[in-house]
């Protein structure tokens, strides 16, 4: 596996071609096994385009490997590259590739991901954040799965099944102009929807002993475990960071427990009340503390929080919030504190 700048690239060895959802995806709650099935289905097809949708932390990701290892494309290689994390000016390169000469700087042969993906899988992440000029080029691969690297002439055809994620609804940046409804329609072909952590009953518990698990034998540490105290705070807990969340947490947990036995102390879990999760315009959601906090706390702790989960990316977090790009930066200019804040969840 190859990774570099929101990029990814990886081929599956022989040894673990047996390999299914089981080496991908964990849990055995009915919200999780309802969207395996589904995702068996369509990872049967060799050219289905799929778009899966969820929460910060879900897993598209490894739902999208999923798709690849099921599928009949197994052997080829799995390429993936998160749209928010490169630049818009290098983007277009990273995907289509370019000629010698295609711009400054461009002075040898570079083949883009849609090539080097072959007859494999190329995974979008967060497709909403595409530039709209991208997105009018994607949508010509989609739809003609044909392309052409940056300053050449020759078209290549496109072998490779298109996977896009997204942790935003797309119908709604459809309605707001930030998204091409034709791409939308073209991606929206085979959808699935990814549960958040908080909605699989039972398996909050299955996977925080298996980061245990996991975390501790890469520690040397294999006779560490769960209390019984501790499995009972993390499925109080709401999980906002889903699946990401739960790992950083255990991740950290298994660090300063020194002991065998990971008690509720060891995992830094907020303990203050909450009220139900309160729903953003955007289809976002925040957790409100029941009392003790003034309004003006909630909303710069919702602002900082929401930038965190998005990994410090202002525009996901404005989607979330439902608000606009600008007020948000306003708000964090007000306080002085953007610089901090896109630091502190880098």
């Amino acid at each position: 596996m190859r990774k570099r700048n929101g990029v990814t690239i990886s081929v599956r060895s022989q040894q673990a071609s047996a390999d299914r959802w089981d080496s991908h995806v964990i849990g055995e709650s009915a919200a999780i096994r309802e969207v395996i099935a589904l995702a068996t289905q369509i990872a049967a097809s060799r050219s289905l385009t799929v778009l899966i949708v969820g929460e910060t932390g879900t897993g598209k990701e490894l739902f999208a490997r999923g798709l690849h290892a099921a599928s009949p494309r197994e052997a080829e290689p799995f390429v993936a590259i998160n749209c928010a994390a490169i630049p818009e000016t290098l983007l277009e390169s990273e995907l289509f590739g370019h000629e010698p000469g295609a711009f400054t700087d461009a002075r040898a042969l570079k083949r883009g991901l849609f090539e080097v993906a072959g007859s494999g899988t190329v995974f979008l992440d967060e497709v909403a954040e595409l530039p709209l000029k991208l997105q009018a080029k994607l949508l010509r691969v989609v739809e003609d799965r044909r392309f052409r690297r940056l300053g050449g002439s020759e078209e290549k055809a496109l072998d490779a099944r298109i996977v896009a994620g997204t942790n935003s609804s797309l119908e709604a940046a459809v309605s707001e102009n930030r998204f091409r409804a034709d791409l939308f329609y073209r991606l929206n072909v085979a959808r699935l929807e990814l549960p958040a952590l908080r909605e699989r009953d039972g398996d909050i518990s299955i996977l925080a002993h298996y980061f245990v698990k996991r975390h501790a034998e890469s520690e040397g540490r294999q006779h560490l475990r769960l209390g019984q105290d501790s499995v009972s705070a993390l499925e109080r807990h709401r999980w906002p960071g889903n699946i990401r969340e739960l790992k950083n947490v255990i991740e950290r947990a298994v660090v300063v427990c020194t002991g065998d036995v990971i008690q509720p102390h060891h995992l830094s879990l907020q303990r203050r009340s909450y009220v139900p999760l309160v729903e953003t315009p955007a289809g976002g959601v925040i957790r409100i503390p029941a009392e003790g906090k003034s309004l003006q706390a909630i909303v710069d702790e919702a602002i900082h929080t929401t930038i965190g989960l998005t990994g410090g990316n202002l525009s996901a977090a404005a989607r979330i919030l439902g608000i606009s790009r600008p007020t948000l930066t306003r708000k964090l200019r007000d306080e002085g504190s953007v610089r901090r804040t896109i630091l502190a969840s880098s």
